[in-house]
Order: C-alpha cells, then sequence, then structure tokens
C-alpha cells in the first residue's frame, strides 16, 4: 500500500469547533499509527467570510491541542487557477459541459419538471443548442456530466459506515465552474485533495453524500479515489445536534475554561472511538491502538461530567512546576494581581493535597479558585458558607483555638491536631466543631485540604493571624 497521506480542510470563517477539532485528531492519530502525513489544507475560497483571525484561531486551536502537521499550510484559494484548468480539460474531454442557462431560468426549468425528475437532460440538451449560437454576453458554467448509468447504483466503501450507495439516477450535472469563473467546493476539494496524494478521507458524515458527487470528478479525471471514512457528528447530551448551548465552542474557549490540551485529546478521542471501557488513553496509546475500524456508527454524545472527570485526571498527573505555570493566568484573574512568592510558595507546599481533590475542582478555574487561601492577603474575605459558620459562638471557640496553637513550640499538622483534640475533649466537642470554624477562618471557605496541614504550610505566624481576624 501506498504511503498513508490525511488531511484537515477547515473554513476558515469562525473559531475550531470541537467537531472538527475531533475530525483533526483522527487525522492526525491515524497518520501518526499508520507512519505516515497529516496534512493541512486551508479551504479559504468564500472570501466574504474567511477570515484572517479565523485562520490564527485554526492555526491557534491545533497547536493548543498538540496536533501537529506535516510541511506548510495548504491556501485552497491560491490554488483557484489549478481548479478551473481541471473543469476546463474536461470539458474537452466531453466529460463536461459549457452551460449558459441563467439562474432565474434555471429554478424555472425546475419548476416545471415532473416529480421526482432529473433536470440534466434538459440542461445538456440545452447546452448543445447554445454550443452552435452561444448567448451574446453571457458567461457559461462548467457541468460536469454524471454518469448515464440506468437502474445502477455509485458504491462507496466507506470505512467507518460500510457499503453505501446511491442510484446513479440522482446524481445530477452539478456545477464545478460557476460563470464568474470561480471554482465550486465539490470541484476545488476533489483537485486539492488530488494534488496532495490524499489517500485518505476522513471527515465528519454530515459530508457523506458529498462523497458521491465528488466521486464523479475523480472518475471523470480517471484518477485514484482515496479511502473514505465518514463519522457520525457529535451530539448534545439531549441527542439534539450539537449547538452552542450545548458547548458548541471553540477549542480555544475550553482552554479559556481551564481544560488541559491532553484531557482534550484524551475526551474528544472516546467521542466515537472506542477500544476496551477505559476513559484514560494518553496520547502515546492512541497513536499505538488508533485504528478506523473502531470508530462508531452512531452519534456521540458530549458528556461535561466525564470531561471533568477526564480533566481532573490530568491534573492530577502534572508536575507541581508545570501546574503552576497553568495556574497563573487564572490565579491573576481571580486575585487582580500576580500572586507573590510567599503566597506561591505556600501553594506550591500545597498542591499534593489539592490535586487529591482534583475531582471536586475539575478545571484550572476551579483549582485556581480552590488555591486562593494559600495566597490571598489578610484579612481573608468569607464566602457565604464560611460567614454563616462563623457566628459568636464560634468566633469565641475561634478565641480558645488561637491560644491553643500560640503555645505549640513546634508548629506541624500532627502537633495541631494533637493540640485540637485535646482542646476538643476539654470541652466536651467532637474534633470536628473545632476543626470547622478554624477552617472557614483560616482558607475563608468551609471546603479544602486538611485544614492542619493547611495551618502548618501557612505557617504559625499567618494561621494566627488568620484567626485574630475573625475570632
Amino acid at each position: 500500500m501506498s504511503k498513508v497521506i490525511t488531511r484537515f480542510a477547515p473554513s476558515p470563517t469562525g473559531y475550531l469547533h470541537i467537531g472538527s477539532a475531533r475530525t483533526a485528531l483522527f487525522n492526525w492519530l491515524y497518520s501518526r499509527h499508520v507512519g505516515g502525513t497529516f496534512l493541512l489544507r486551508i479551504e479559504d475560497t468564500d472570501r466574504a467570510r474567511s477570515t484572517e483571525a479565523a485562520v490564527q484561531a485554526i492555526f491557534n486551536g491545533l497547536k493548543w491541542l498538540g496536533i501537529d502537521w506535516d510541511g506548510e499550510p495548504i491556501m485552497q484559494f491560491a490554488r483557484m487557477n489549478r481548479h478551473a484548468e481541471v473543469a476546463h480539460e474536461l470539458v474537452k474531454r466531453g466529460q463536461a459541459y459549457l452551460c449558459y442557462v441563467a439562474p432565474a431560468e434555471l429554478e424555472e426549468m425546475r419548476k416545471n419538471l415532473p416529480q421526482g425528475a432529473n433536470l440534466s437532460p434538459l440542461l445538456r440538451q440545452r447546452a448543445e443548442q447554445d454550443a452552435k449560437n452561444p448567448p451574446a454576453g453571457q458567461k457559461p458554467a462548467v457541468r460536469i456530466k454524471a454518469p448515464s448509468v440506468q437502474n445502477s447504483e455509485m458504491v462507496i466503501q466507506d470505512l467507518v459506515q460500510g457499503e453505501v450507495k446511491v442510484p446513479y439516477t440522482q446524481l445530477d450535472d452539478m456545477v464545478m465552474l460557476r460563470s464568474d469563473g470561480t471554482p465550486t467546493y465539490m470541484l476545488s476539494v476533489v483537485v486539492d485533495d488530488h494534488d496532495m496524494g490524499i489517500t485518505h478521507i476522513i471527515r465528519g458524515d454530515d459530508h457523506l453524500t458529498n462523497a458521491f458527487r465528488q466521486r464523479m470528478i475523480y472518475d471523470a479525471m480517471g484518477w485514484d479515489v482515496p479511502s473514505f471514512s465518514h463519522i457520525p457528528l457529535i451530539h448534545g447530551p439531549d441527542g439534539a445536534k450539537l449547538s452552542k448551548r450545548h458547548g458548541a465552542l471553540g477549542v480555544e474557549a475550553y482552554r479559556d475554561m481551564g481544560y488541559l490540551p491532553e484531557a482534550m485529546r484524551n475526551y474528544l478521542l472516546r467521542l466515537g472511538w472506542g477500544h476496551g471501557d477505559t476513559d484514560i488513553i494518553s496520547t502515546e496509546d492512541a497513536i499505538r491502538i488508533f485504528e478506523l475500524s473502531d470508530i462508531g456508527r452512531s452519534p456521540s454524545r458530549m458528556d461535561f461530567a466525564k470531561l471533568a472527570h477526564v480533566n481532573a485526571h490530568y491534573i492530577k498527573q502534572c508536575s507541581d512546576d508545570h501546574l503552576i505555570g497553568l495556574l497563573m493566568p487564572f490565579l491573576e484573574k481571580e486575585l487582580g494581581e500576580k500572586p507573590d512568592e510567599v503566597g506561591l510558595q505556600r501553594l506550591k507546599h500545597g498542591l499534593h493535597d489539592l490535586k487529591e481533590r482534583a475531582k471536586d475542582a475539575p478545571t484550572l478555574v476551579d483549582f485556581a479558585k480552590a488555591s486562593l487561601f494559600y495566597l490571598r492577603k489578610r484579612p481573608l474575605p468569607l464566602d457565604e458558607k464560611a460567614a454563616q459558620m462563623l457566628d459568636p459562638s464560634a468566633r469565641a471557640l475561634l478565641g480558645e483555638v488561637k491560644q491553643t496553637l500560640t503555645g505549640l513550640h513546634e508548629f506541624k499538622h500532627d502537633k495541631i491536631e494533637h493540640a485540637l483534640k485535646e482542646l476538643s475533649a476539654k470541652k466536651d466537642l467532637k474534633i470536628g466543631k473545632v476543626l470547622m470554624p478554624l477552617r472557614a477562618a483560616i482558607t475563608g471557605t468551609t471546603n479544602s485540604p486538611s485544614i492542619v496541614h493547611v495551618a502548618e504550610i501557612l505557617g504559625k505566624d499567618e494561621t494566627l493571624g488568620r484567626l485574630s481576624d475573625v475570632a
């Protein structure tokens, strides 16, 4: 078999959609799995909607996801002359023809057609007449001649969908070159895929019907037809087509929401592709085991709970230095300033316990918020639950807690815990009745890692100072 070459070919009319990112990932994984080549083509022929900002968003989104491409990106608009050249070559071969029928007249012809009839025979008949006497001042479009095969079907062996058939009678003489000389999407895609040597086209199944129309151009030119794999689309949790309300956002939005690129790669991989029951698959393992035959035929559903679970796993896997680097922009946003070095050192000492609780703070945004008590300056703001907990009796108790901790010569978590247990026994209280107000006072929240570990990390002076602020 010749070397596998796949491609990702987005239109730069907006952000890199999450579904498009999955398509890019599948192409990239398959090419890397078989030692092939993965190319990037920007389909920017829609000049009214294509923007440089959208092109950059595609580049940035792919780079953030860790999806690298081989060679330089190919810009489709720059190849328009080549696309037109193929259309005119097909006219010379008798596989296409010039069509002078104006849009308004074309619509009228469609209205007068019997139901289910194909317009192509009438267009060809008209083209033969116009060839003898071309309408003055009117530029023709170029239409391909659909195969005239009765009682037969075009068959595509799709590696995901299986054998798919369309009756030849349903294929019309589609326009390849508009009357203004611009190529259509159908023509441009086929010419580019052929010239780029694409062997495997892996894309959403909303393109499945396009495959039959594009196949006409391959056959007319005598070109090898690539292998097709049409992936079912991603749906929302309710089973409806994925939309913005479901999370059909650009991948950069997921980055800004605090998801890690390795988590997104892992999660997108499992949306429609399966290899056993495991949810966690590293990129290295994915490259090793990825096969097109493992892509399912049913639409997958976006599941933010599962995405959060996967993201929490990768947060726990981060080294401390790397995680703090990832957290910095989120910490700065929450604090309104850069964290100081003292706070960062406290955070670094407390990361292990925070990571163990990542399921409760599964994004970098959540994790940053859960880390703020190490970084904030006194007096600490109290969240609503902490403020409710610190009623007058709790504040009075914290005065005694402060006295107890002041007497400690060694401010270590085990010594702190022992002293507080003695205090709770003396006051005939369960230890939780002491630890919970302590947590509220020195973290400003009611949810944190082991509060005696937190107190040790904060240090004696800071802990006593925070107790003084509320007691």
